[in-house]
């Protein structure tokens, strides 16, 4: 099967590019993932109860959200398939790829497909410490997100714990002391990874307490469906001691993992395996290849920002499409045959499709 565009990933990145592609009658196809790294089609959005920073809803479950990003994207027009790509080969256009076999992550299918141009919006998975009760808790107490979570009214004016000892950990802490009654902050060595002056902000602060040489044991709470979290079991690792915290959350910040071991000596990737895009924009290196969301994104790491990526993605694919391919039109820049010589006259300009 051959597409003029194609997306791999089903975030919010994704969805949203698909929307805009598919009005600027692109024909997208989306490859939303099986399982694609061990999370449901829709992305981290999945494993969130409780979304309350997305714009236009209050209040949403991240699993309604994206069924509606994906209800959206298929009443636009675009063909959504369920399948995982499982190879990539971006060496001349078109691209080519290959797909597993539905719920087959270990072979692939025969057929080979192309595409004009490529969207990536694989995203990006969390790191977990695999704790006793982490499952069991996980969007109950537990999360790698607070920027995210940490308004729910489960955790405020609640004792709560972050894991982690740099910047993105110092940056969740200082957040969530605006909401708890204490954090405490869960160093494993003896000193802070954090800038100097990201850990004055840390060690200054009255609401936190700094518990280096500290590591988690098992996360325990109330033992019913649906149970919250109340309290973290911890050790520390010179002295062996143990004892129980007090805490309604715990909150994840040994950072993400980027889903690019798909593109890995293809694309141009930073030392932590994310995409790098030219600033301003979701051009790769690779001409005619886009990347969005989380993928390239190790700054913010919101579904808003990835949707707005996403957008970015499509405008600048059917752009460039206009400018490689005379079937398609181009939507973003003014006509170019706009009266040319006449400065009395300002040039007319198309009104933009995707918009």
């Amino acid at each position: 099967m051959h597409s003029k565009l194609v997306i791999i990933g089903s975030g919010p990145a994704g969805h949203t590019a698909a929307i805009y592609a598919a009005r600027a009658d692109l024909k997208p196809v989306l490859y939303e993932g099986f399982l694609a790294l061990g999370i449901a089609a829709g992305g981290q959005l999945t494993t969130t109860d409780e979304v309350e920073n997305f714009p236009g809803f209050k209040q949403i479950q991240g699993t309604t959200l994206m069924d509606n990003m994906r209800a959206q994207s298929e009443y636009c027009g675009t063909e959504i398939i369920s399948q995982t790509v499982g190879k990539v080969d971006l060496s001349s256009r078109p691209f080519k790829f290959w797909v597993h076999p539905m719920g087959d992550d270990e072979t692939l299918e025969d057929e080979t497909h192309t595409a004009d141009t490529i969207i990536i919006a694989t995203g990006a998975k969390a790191r977990r410490l695999e704790l006793p009760g982490e499952d069991k808790y996980w969007g109950n107490g537990v999360s790698a997100c607070a920027v995210c979570d940490g308004s729910l009214p489960m955790f405020r004016e609640k004792p709560l714990v972050v894991i982690g000892g740099g910047d993105s950990a110092v940056e969740e802490s200082i957040y969530l002391t605006k909401k708890a009654s204490k954090v405490y902050v869960l160093v494993r060595k003896d000193f802070l990874r954090a800038s100097k002056a990201n850990a004055r902000r840390l060690t200054t602060n009255p609401k936190i307490e700094l518990r280096y040489n500290t590591q988690p044991v098992e996360i325990k709470g109330e033992d019913k469906p649906r149970g919250l979290m109340t309290h973290l079991a911890v050790k520390n690792i010179k002295t062996g001691k143990e004892e129980e915290l007090a805490a309604n959350g715990l909150f994840y910040a040994v950072g993400h993992e980027p889903a690019t071991q798909l593109f890995k000596g293809q694309i141009e990737m930073d030392e932590d395996g994310y995409i790098i895009t030219r600033p301003g924009t979701t051009h790769t290196n690779v001409e005619g290849v886009f990347a969005a969301g989380d993928v390239q994104d190790k700054k913010y790491r919101q579904a808003v920002t990835s949707a707005g990526s996403g957008c970015m993605a499509a405008l600048e694919a059917e752009k460039w499409l206009a400018e490689n391919d005379a079937e398609v039109t181009n939507g973003i820049d003014g006509e170019n045959d706009a009266r040319k010589g006449d400065s009395s006259e300002a040039p007319q300009y198309r009104q933009n499709p995707l918009l």
